[in-house]
């Protein structure tokens, strides 16, 4: 177990104290000492309370809409408050409930499933996907089914720099498919729920948002072929 002090913390947990339990392209992932919400931070952004609270309505209103796009059944509630941290600058904290049992799909071994296992996940897929296509076509944006993760902040950094870029494309055109998602989530047995945990918006430019999403639409044609394999044989090809 990890633990990080900040006083960022304060309006969560009364010891300023929370275990890291992940983190992603931009994000710190933390769970409350209760195991009852996880707290995501994203430390860039933090600035003066006009700017963040900004940042946290366009958060809002994007989760807010990719919820309705994908519904109920695979999405969970987010929370926005701001909070000043440890070095005086004001942050958003987005705060959603702490699923229990539940493991990224990166983590699942499809080949120990039973075939009515795998045909209700690949099942839930196949709507997400259209669901999210279906968002795509009214708006020319869509929710991160995909994520990325890394183990620390440091390694986070890392992956970010310049020199990186090539692995960065390797692994979004490549490593990246739907069953390996890391924004992905899936309940254990009976319910074997599949829900998405991350609804933040593209911050770039309308360029790169229009390439973006245009190759994530074309990625998701490799998933149907890849979702169709995990559902006979329990095998994800480059995975």
């Amino acid at each position: 177990m990890t633990l990080y002090a900040d006083e960022v913390f304060a309006p969560l947990d009364h010891d300023l104290h929370l275990e890291r339990i992940g983190g992603g392209n931009e994000t710190e992932v933390y769970c409350t000492d209760d195991r009852r919400f996880v707290v995501k931070l994203k430390s860039d952004l933090g600035g003066d309370v006009a700017a963040a609270l900004a940042t946290a309505a366009t958060m809002r209103l994007a989760a807010e809409r990719f919820v309705a796009a994908l519904g109920p059944e695979y999405t969970i509630p987010s929370h926005y408050l701001v909070a000043r941290d440890s070095e005086g600058r004001v942050q958003v904290l987005v705060v959603q409930p702490f699923i229990e049992h539940a493991r990224p799909l990166y983590a699942i071994d499809y080949a120990g499933l039973s075939s009515s296992e795998r045909e209700h996940i690949a099942a839930q897929l196949r709507e997400i996907i259209r669901r999210a296509l279906l968002f795509y076509r009214r708006t020319g944006s869509m929710p991160d089914l995909y994520g990325r993760s890394s183990t620390n902040k440091s390694e986070r950094e890392r992956l970010n720099t310049p020199g990186m870029l090539p692995w960065r494309l390797w692994s979004f055109l490549v490593k990246r498919n739907l069953l390996r998602s890391h924004n992905l989530l899936l309940t254990d047995p009976p319910d074997q729920r599949v829900f998405l945990i991350d609804y933040d918006p593209v911050r770039k430019g309308r360029l790169y948002r229009l390439i973006y999403y245009g190759v994530r639409w074309n990625l998701f044609w490799r998933d149907h072929a890849l979702i169709q394999r995990m559902r006979r044989y329990g095998i994800i090809p480059w995975a």
